[in-house]
């Protein structure tokens, strides 16, 4: 499940990176990072997005833009990367707690305000401190970029939600990873 994670973030990457809003490919990962947590839980949800963020840098070209290596570190889209660790380690722990369509929605969504956040924040601190801010460059200016990026993410959170709930009740409740979620839940 976690490799199968690590290709759906790859393919979500790549699947309209061509379109670049404010240095910020548009990309599906926020939803695959969102839908692991729901999916895998908060452990192994997390373990995937660290798979594909450690095979992205050791050169494979996983990442938005059929781009990979160590480079990736420094550009401003890397901390939506590091967002997707945390995206899916808290969505994870949410509905490990409480299985409903609204639980799922709502982690879906924290996930999500988690991942904007410090994507762009990182975002802001590149373009301030090692890439060529444009002139003018404001936080609020930042932000206004990613309006149009949010508003798909908005979408496809909610989408998410409600297929990460039918996937666990069809898939992975009748499966080892939800024995995996109750022994975590346990400790």
């Amino acid at each position: 499940m976690i490799a199968l994670f690590v290709a759906f973030m790859a393919v979500g990457a790549n699947v309209a990176s061509f379109l670049v809003i404010g240095g910020v490919p548009v990309t599906l990962q926020t939803f695959f990072a969102i839908l692991a947590g729901l999916l895998l839980g908060k452990r192994l949800g997390s373990v995937a997005m660290i798979v594909y963020m450690l095979v992205g840098l050791i050169g494979i070209p996983i990442f938005a833009g059929i781009s990979g290596g160590l480079i990736t570190i420094t550009k401003p889209s890397f901390g939506f990367i590091l967002a997707f660790i945390i995206t899916a380690f808290f969505v994870g722990l949410i509905v490990e707690r409480k299985q409903s369509v609204p639980v799922y929605i709502f982690s879906g969504f924290i996930g999500l305000i988690i991942n904007y956040i410090i994507g762009t924040s990182w975002m802001y601190m590149a373009y301030k401190l090692w890439y060529a801010a444009p002139e003018g460059f404001t936080y609020q200016l930042l932000w206004s970029w990613m309006v149009l990026p949010l508003v798909k993410d908005i979408i496809l959170t909610f989408i998410a939600g409600i297929v990460g709930y039918r996937l666990y009740n069809s898939v992975v409740k009748k499966s080892a990873l939800h024995t995996n979620w109750s022994s975590n839940s346990n400790q």
